[in-house]
């Protein structure tokens, strides 16, 4: 199958922002690394993949944080959150969920704002099928969907790409494929890609490294776990009466159908698509998409 990685992606700060970090425990016995920032309403931001950390959301986290609380977390078998054994039974969208849910009691929060980026906000949508009553607002950031949409559409991403940086990727993924998986080679296929992701090519560079650190494993699990429940939120999702914000670039790597999809699931949602830029808002038009979020947290 495809791997698509849909990426969740912030330039990387040190720990120095982070004000708590800690450990919940699932119940499957494995354990969640999280850290929080600020005070006030509490945000959990679900970072984009499958198979990445949330290092890269450090800054977002830090920039949100500066008016309400903010909870970052690697999800599982990424980063700190270590798993033995990765497979079908212990990599799962139901699974996910329920992570989110035993940190929201670990937490001690009884209702808290969603901010799903990418991969991060189908299984944010998803989460809200699961568990609609431990949501309060609900934020979808460039979301792969409420269904498989994505699988059928138009590749984007090589739609975005020079016939240069197209003859770069096929390179790079005929040495991966044949088992080249030096960090040389992950690096060479995230600088072809990365100019898909972003309006504003200064990004390119931290862009294309963050692309290498993903796992394909979870990746590829996850992918076939939506096929195979044939994933589609959006009749579960026509009680879910809540606010909803989603917002994206006009030249986004995921299509505007796939906004306007969600937004005619979801009843009470706003589709904000945000000029001169793609896949990361908060690189490309930084202060129209924090000031957007800003506002609906708010209102």
């Amino acid at each position: 199958m495809k791997k698509i990685f849909l990426l969740g992606f912030l330039l990387f700060l040190g720990n120095i922002f982070a004000q708590t970090e800690g450990y919940a425990i699932n119940t499957d016995g494995s354990k969640t690394f999280y850290k929080t920032f600020g005070k006030g309403e509490p945000v959990l931001i679900i970072n984009g993949g499958p198979g990445m950390n949330s290092n890269g959301f450090e800054d977002m986290a830090k920039t949100l944080g500066e008016s309400q609380q903010t909870i970052i977390y690697d999800q599982r078998g990424t980063g700190k959150s270590k798993l033995s054994k990765l497979d079908a039974k212990s990599i799962s969208m139901k699974i996910m969920a329920d992570d989110i849910e035993s940190l929201r009691k670990h937490l001690k929060i009884k209702k808290w704002n969603i901010l799903g980026h990418s991969f991060g906000g189908m299984l944010g949508s998803y989460y809200a099928t699961v568990y609609p009553n431990s949501i309060d607002k609900l934020i979808l950031s460039s979301s792969g969907g409420v269904d498989l949409t994505l699988l059928k559409s138009p590749n984007l991403i090589e739609a975005g790409l020079s016939k240069a940086e197209k003859d770069s990727l096929d390179y790079w993924n005929d040495k991966i494929e044949k088992g080249d998986t030096s960090h040389k080679a992950r690096l060479g296929r995230g600088r072809a890609m990365a100019p898909a992701y972003v309006y504003d090519q200064k990004f390119v560079p931290i862009i294309a490294e963050r692309l290498t650190q993903g796992n394909s494993t979870i990746n590829g699990l996850l992918w076939s776990d939506m096929q195979k429940m044939s994933f589609d939120c959006k009749d579960k999702l026509k009680t879910f009466k809540n606010p909803v914000l989603i917002i994206q670039g006009k030249e986004d790597i995921i299509s505007n159908e796939i906004g306007e999809i969600g937004h005619k699931a979801y009843p009470n949602s706003k589709l904000i698509l945000l000029e001169h830029s793609k896949h990361y808002g908060w690189l490309d038009a930084r202060d129209k998409y924090f000031n957007e979020i800003n506002s609906f947290l708010k209102s």
